[in-house]
Order: structure tokens, then sequence, then C-alpha cells
């Protein structure tokens, strides 16, 4: 047991340590962008806006009670109108704040310690309707889906990155969350880790709740390869790699 305590520390608060220690933001350094850059020529596909999202079960006491995880779905495809939803609960821009007219912070569906936001969220779409398979991102602010790429023989490489749980590759649509921990650190040093992870937490709850709004079944996912996740979505490693993700389908 003694080998665990060093990797409990990431869970404890560590304010204490930050005395004596200048964080970028207080050094005057750049803030981060909230939102990763993108090619303004790239492939864009409209979402639905959220005001005119139907949805089935709109009562959130029984959104909470028949919450769970599901791993069985059927073949039957997700909506754009579906997928915008769940878009919009687990990561979905309300306002953005202007501090001497630059975009300073996000305030979005989810909160977030110091409204830092520090995640993109990608998609491995395998069945949505009027969109073809392959790797997308979700563009937060402006609320839109970004194209990336195709990728061969995707559902097998999703599955092998998540140690052959098959349900990943059976699903019409994987959440993966990444995380920037620079967002955090710029503001919180070494104290931003732990709130990160807990923001993380915020953001698949919204989606397991926005899946039962929908009747539709979804279960998280924290065993996973990195190296091969990370590979798969093109990510450094280093200044982002993914946290989590969650698997959606029709049940």
């Amino acid at each position: 047991m003694e080998n665990l305590e060093k990797h409990r520390s990431i869970m404890k608060a560590k304010f204490a340590e930050l005395h004596g220690i200048q964080t970028d933001q207080q050094k005057n350094f750049p803030q981060p962008s909230l939102e990763k850059e993108y090619n303004k020529s790239d492939k864009l596909i409209d979402l639905i806006k959220p005001e005119n999202i139907q949805i089935p079960n709109n009562n959130l006491r029984n959104c909470i009670k028949e919450r769970k995880s599901r791993r069985q779905y059927s073949n039957e495809p997700l909506s754009i109108e579906e997928l915008s939803f769940l878009l919009w609960v687990s990561q979905g821009v309300k306002e953005v704040i202007k501090r001497f007219d630059k975009a300073y912070a996000t305030l979005r569906t989810v909160p977030s310690a110091g409204a830092r936001h520090a995640f993109e969220t990608y998609l491995i779409i395998h069945n949505v309707t009027g969109i073809e398979p392959g790797v997308y991102r979700y563009l937060a602010i402006e609320h839109k889906l970004l194209f990336l790429y195709k990728e061969e023989k995707l559902k097998d490489k999703i599955n092998a990155a998540t140690f052959d749980q098959q349900f990943t590759g059976n699903s019409a649509v994987v959440f993966v969350w990444s995380a920037v921990p620079y967002r955090a650190e710029w503001r919180y040093h070494i104290s931003a880790h732990k709130a990160m992870l807990l923001d993380c937490g915020h953001v698949c709850q919204n989606l397991y709740l926005g899946c039962e709004a929908l009747k539709l079944g979804t279960c998280a996912i924290a065993a996973y390869d990195q190296e091969k996740i990370d590979d798969l979505l093109k990510l450094d490693g280093k200044d982002e790699f993914v946290i989590y993700l969650a698997p959606v389908g029709k049940i």
C-alpha cells in the first residue's frame, strides 16, 4: 500500500503548496485560448440550436432516478438533433465573458473551477443520420461540429484502445474528452489537476442525464490505452491528452 500514496496526491488540495508560487496569470502571461484553433476553411457541420430541440423526457427527477450505465445498443442511428442536444448539455456555451474586448472565459452548462473548462470534446462517429463516419471535434463556442478525418477500421481501433470493450465500437458515437491542462494551470498551477478531474465528472454526468432525457444509453469509460487513444485522435499526449470516454447509442 505504501506505493500508492504518491498516486493519491493528485486527489488532495494543494493550496498550501502554492505559497510562494506565482501562477502564469499572476505573471501576466498571455491567457491560453478558450478553444483550440481550427482552419476556417475546414468542413463545419451545423448543429441544431438547443432551444429548437424536442426532448421526450424533460423531467429531471425521472432522469436522475433512471440514470445508469448502459452497454448494449441497437443499430438505430442517432439523429443530428439528438447529438446536438448531448453536445450542448455536456459542454454547451451559454455566454462568452469578454475583458478588454477579448474572450476571457465561458459560462457553460457544466461548472468548472475558475471557468477554465480545460477540455475539448471529440466524437468518434459510427452511426449518426446525415453525418459520415469519422473523427470530429465539437466547437463549443460556435456550437458546430468540425470534421477532422476519416479513419480506416475505426470501430476496430476504438475497441482496441478501450481494451476490447466491444460496446464502444457498437455504439452510434463515442464521446471522447481530452484535457488541455495549461488552460487551468495558467491560473491554478499545481492545484489545477484535482479540479480538472472533478470538472470532467460534471461533464460526463450531464451526458448521462441528457441520454436519459432522450432515452439513449451511455457508459463512462476510464479504462483505456492512453497511447492508442491519443494516437487515434492525433494528440501529442503532453499538452493535450484523452482523460475520459463515453459511448452513446439507442437502447
